[in-house]
């Protein structure tokens, strides 16, 4: 499923118009990545953690020469899935949220 679709999908739902589903969209992502670039986490109860991770700068390979580099350092996003959603994703049903 790409934006559009999960778009499409909350219209079809909430019986609002796709403009609305995607300002919602939009707004809820951009909060996320906002508080991540804050320093903050985002937990949503039975869903899962957004949060970010710092990597050190370390030494890597480049595959086609074989010649060590230097990968900077960084930090990467990061989503652990709730007990919910995973025990969702292992149902042999694979039952839908409903909301």
């Amino acid at each position: 499923m790409n934006k559009l679709e999960l778009v499409k999908k909350i219209a079809e739902k909430r019986g609002v118009k796709e403009q609305v589903a995607r300002d919602f969209l939009d707004i809820t992502l951009d909060s996320i990545v906002e508080a991540l670039t804050k320093g903050d986490d985002v937990s949503l109860v039975g869903f899962g953690r957004f949060t970010s991770k710092h990597r050190a700068e370390r030494t890597g390979r480049n595959p086609q020469t074989g010649e060590s580099i230097v990968v900077q350092e960084k930090n990467i996003p990061w989503f652990k899935a709730g007990k919910p959603f995973v025990d969702i994703l292992n149902t042999p049903e694979r039952s839908s949220i409903e909301g």
